[in-house]
């Protein structure tokens, strides 16, 4: 296969994490005899400092032309003022758009030898598997925004469209897994969450008899996120109920920077990246977990490029990595010396057969 990926890099930890996916991706390639011609472009606070906007023209061509996007991570205190004329967020909510990636996908699973890193006791997070599909495109990060120096307004819009596709995308995955769906929303509150219940029950019904549907408000689901997450099999909710709740998950594995996440609309191509941020903290000190950016490339393989078996092996060879105690310092256990972010790489390079 030939295949044509947009490598974006971005702010903060984004280029140490996305050094490692990409070496990964080419053990990949040389491991399975595939060509990824790999395109680097500026996109987020990097792409302000250059061309004054976080995503320029020439990256949005270069993701429009490319069959998957690998992102890195964006932003950072330096873009992010409330004085600032443009910030890096702008940019990925307008690539979404730009793409029409209305479907995300961020699954969450438990190691087994991290049980002990969650700050939940072992037997709450023991056999976690579970897969939020966030929509991405709509509600109130897309909606109408205004402020004054007395008040400020954002608007929470959704149209029956919106919900029945991402119900749909929701559902079919279901079908896959366990045949359980929660759908999560406000809707003793919000207008928008009623009518997402009402659509959602209404493709359901006509089209997913099979698939056991509950819902659940977004507060009961945060709080039952914690205590009983084995019973979640997939969750589909709207735009800022999945970012906030995606976020709250990953600490049942113990650290955003073991997840990844796809985000994908009604074709092949998807933008593929881990859920944690820019990490500014950290950044140059090369200790940041790799893993997340890494097992975005197997959702990469699995979803773009349809290439179930080596999307397997780049999930095993993490869960191997992980398993030999090759763990940074978010995930490192007590008394044992973290791994730098480069060592991390290399131990899934090495599970996968590959060279160091």
């Amino acid at each position: 296969m030939r295949a044509a990926i947009a490598v974006i890099a971005g702010d903060g930890i984004g280029p140490e994490v996305t050094v490692e996916a990409v070496r990964v991706l080419l053990t990949v390639g040389q491991r399975y005899r595939h060509e990824f011609v790999l395109s680097e472009v500026p996109f987020g606070g990097v792409a302000i400092d250059l061309h004054g906007d976080p995503l320029p023209a020439e990256t949005l061509a270069a993701c429009r032309e490319a069959d998957a996007i690998l992102l890195g991570a964006i932003g950072g205190p330096k873009w992010s003022s409330p004085q600032a004329r443009v910030r890096p967020e702008s940019g990925l909510l307008r690539l979404r758009k730009e793409l029409g990636l209305y479907a995300n996908l961020r699954p969450v699973s438990v190691h087994p030898a991290l049980r002990g890193v969650s700050t939940l006791r072992p037997e709450v997070v023991e056999g976690v598997d579970l897969l939020f599909v966030r929509e991405l495109t709509g509600g109130i990060y897309f909606g109408a925004k205004s402020r004054d120096a007395a008040r400020a307004s954002d608007l929470c819009e959704y149209s029956a469209a919106e919900i029945e596709r991402i119900v749909r995308v929701a559902a079919r995955i279901a079908r896959t897994r366990r045949r359980r769906l929660l759908s999560i929303d406000k809707s003793n509150v919000l207008e928008t969450s009623r009518l997402w219940r009402e659509v959602c029950e209404r493709v359901m019904r006509a089209e997913f008899p099979d698939v056991q549907l509950e819902h659940m408000l977004v507060d009961s689901a945060a709080m039952n996120l914690l205590r009983r997450p084995r019973e979640i099999d997939v969750a589909v909710t709207e735009n800022m109920f999945g970012d906030i709740l995606t976020d709250e998950a990953s600490m049942l594995c113990g650290s955003l920077g073991l997840l990844p996440s796809a985000s994908l609309g009604e074709g092949k191509r998807g933008l593929y990246e881990p859920i944690h941020g820019s990490a500014p903290d950290i950044a140059g000190q090369g200790i940041a977990n790799p893993y997340g950016a890494i097992l975005s490339v197997a959702l990469l393989l699995r979803h773009s490029l349809q290439l179930a078996a080596e999307a397997r092996a780049v999930e095993l060879a993490v869960h191997r990595a992980i398993g030999d105690g090759v763990r940074t310092p978010d995930i490192a256990a007590p008394g044992h010396r973290p791994a730098t972010t480069r060592a991390a790489g290399d131990a899934v390079i090495a599970a996968l057969g590959g060279a160091g």
